[in-house]
């Protein structure tokens, strides 16, 4: 589809420039050879947003982790973010994320922060979907075991989801933004099969989550839940890198397909499925596809 290019050709344009000096959103139309009405258009159709509102959304993003991560003058993060005075920051952060800047310093709590999900990525799952993703050359894949103590998990849960976009479809998109603010997380946010013990009545096994220290007791959004994980290890399972963005789909299924044929046994561990989730972290080109299932050592598994 020639727009859904054009705007990932936007996204990509916005990605490398947003933060320098002079830019505005004029710059994007122009690079793309598009009218504003044509790009808000686009981004209305694609993104529910403005091409403004898309680019404030990016900027006051970057400024959220830049008061997690530094101590920065809040002041001198406005500016960096292309917003004129402190009092027009503030307005806009507290809209996106109904806290003021000094309080979200203060409390660091989830906020979503907003994530530039690649329009194309959509569209190579769709045209891909009925084709067999196994035929691809990404065969190799690695296999790296974590151990983990006694934690917490905190996730999202869905009523009816069975995979990522039926997951997106009821939980929405800002999932993925708001659990990677959490800064005492262990990996990034991920797609998570839960074990029964936390699938409550009425819900699926499909949710959406992250690990963090057992001390962690920070408030939650609605809708977010928290359990305790006992001790257990996680394996891990990395594909190669791949070249081609449209290869993400690919690596995920050849990482599924190698836990498939993995035989735990071999190595002294047993998958364990009932005591923790397992994890899909996505896909991306320069590191490839991850995921992380839960086990124990044999021994301790027939205990």
């Amino acid at each position: 589809m020639r727009d859904v290019e054009a705007v990932q050709g936007m996204q990509d344009y916005i990605r490398a420039h947003y933060s320098e000096d002079g830019f505005n959103v004029n710059q994007v139309c122009l690079a793309a050879g598009y009218s504003r009405r044509q790009v808000d258009r686009f981004f209305k159709k694609y993104f529910g947003k403005t091409l403004q509102e898309y680019v404030n959304a990016v900027r006051l993003t970057e400024s959220a982790k830049e008061l997690l991560n530094t101590q920065k003058p809040i002041l001198e993060i406005a500016l960096d973010s292309h917003f004129e005075t402190h009092e027009g920051f503030s307005r806009s952060f507290y809209k996106r994320f109904h806290m003021a800047p000094s309080v979200y310093r203060d409390k660091k709590v989830a906020i979503p922060w907003f994530v530039q999900y690649p329009i194309s990525h959509y569209y190579e799952i769709l045209r891909h979907k009925e084709e067999a993703w196994m035929s691809s050359d990404l065969k190799f894949c690695m296999v790296t075991a974590k151990e983990r103590q006694k934690r917490k998990l905190i996730y999202l849960p869905s009523r009816h989801a069975q995979d990522y976009f039926s997951y997106c479809e009821e939980a929405g998109c800002e999932w993925e933004g708001l659990l990677n603010s959490i800064g005492e997380k262990y990996e990034s946010a991920a797609l998570l099969e839960l074990p029964d013990k936390l699938v409550e009545d009425g819900f699926s096994k499909i949710a959406a989550g992250v690990e963090v220290p057992l001390d962690y007791d920070k408030e939650l959004p609605e809708g977010y839940k928290v359990a305790e994980l006992s001790e257990c290890v996680m394996l891990y399972f990395q594909s190669e890198p791949y070249e081609k963005e449209e290869d993400f789909g690919k690596a995920i299924e050849s990482v599924y397909a190698a836990v498939g044929k993995y035989n735990p046994a071999m190595y002294g561990y047993q998958f364990a499925y009932d005591i923790a989730p397992s994890f899909n972290f996505g896909a991306e080109a320069g590191t490839g596809a991850r995921l992380a299932v839960p086990a124990l050592l044999a021994e301790e598994y027939r205990q």
